[in-house]
């Protein structure tokens, strides 16, 4: 699903963020991102949807070079993703419904397909209920569920997934994170760069640690080993 061969990032030519990155990531796995602040992980997680690209190296995503992608090829890249954030990126204006079909919408998607769609990922994660509700009437944990059924969608077969319980209790968090074994557990590979300490250690998935923009640790069903 994924493949890293030698990758490096500067920002500034001098320091690398990422060094010599190699890895790979096979389909299903749920992979977790771990390490201090300023470790790379951001980097990381932006050259997966060519937000950026490497200095060098190579990136392959389901079998497709990423870095040799023109600029007018990267939106189809993306709608091909699953992409979640922290902050949850959700259209203020518009409607539970319409934020996770306007995910459809870009992929010209036929109209008769977007309701019945869009209403059964509203219901795997809980909210079918809340579908004619704004974005801004909702909790953080509801928020964050509206934002990964955008991501599901369109079924892709990886979800990346930034700090996505970064603004929640512990408690909603966890619930957050069963909804994304249950993905998983349908097919998807998952990569999530997380801070949390306590989700890593009770999942038990496999840990890719990054320190000064190298691998320092890479484990099946790994433990987050930092104290922040």
């Amino acid at each position: 699903m994924l493949k890293m061969m030698n990758v490096c990032k500067s920002y500034d030519g001098k320091q690398y963020a990422l060094h010599d990155i190699s890895l790979h990531i096979a389909r299903g796995e749920f992979v977790f991102l771990v390490g201090p602040s300023g470790a790379g992980k951001s980097t990381f997680i932006k050259l997966l949807f060519r937000e950026i690209k490497p200095d060098r190296g190579s990136i392959f995503v389901n079998g497709v070079d990423i870095v040799a992608l023109t600029n007018d090829e990267v939106p189809g890249l993306r709608r091909r993703l699953g992409i979640v954030f922290q902050d949850y990126r959700l259209l203020p204006d518009r409607t539970v419904f319409e934020n996770v079909a306007f995910a459809m919408r870009v992929t010209e998607a036929p109209n008769k397909l977007i309701k019945p769609r869009v209403m059964k990922v509203l219901d795997y994660v809980g909210l079918a209920d809340k579908a004619s509700c704004k974005s801004t009437e909702l909790s953080g944990g509801e928020q964050q569920r509206v934002a990964i059924a955008r991501a599901i969608v369109n079924d892709p077969k990886l979800i990346i997934a930034d700090e996505p319980t970064g603004n929640l209790d512990p408690n909603t968090a966890m619930e957050i994170m069963n909804i994304f074994e249950s993905i998983r557990e349908r097919g998807a590979t998952i990569i999530m760069a997380t801070h949390s300490q306590e989700i890593v250690n009770a999942m038990g998935k496999r840990v890719i640690a990054i320190e000064h923009g190298q691998i320092v640790r890479d484990e099946r069903r790994g433990r987050y080993g930092y104290e922040e």
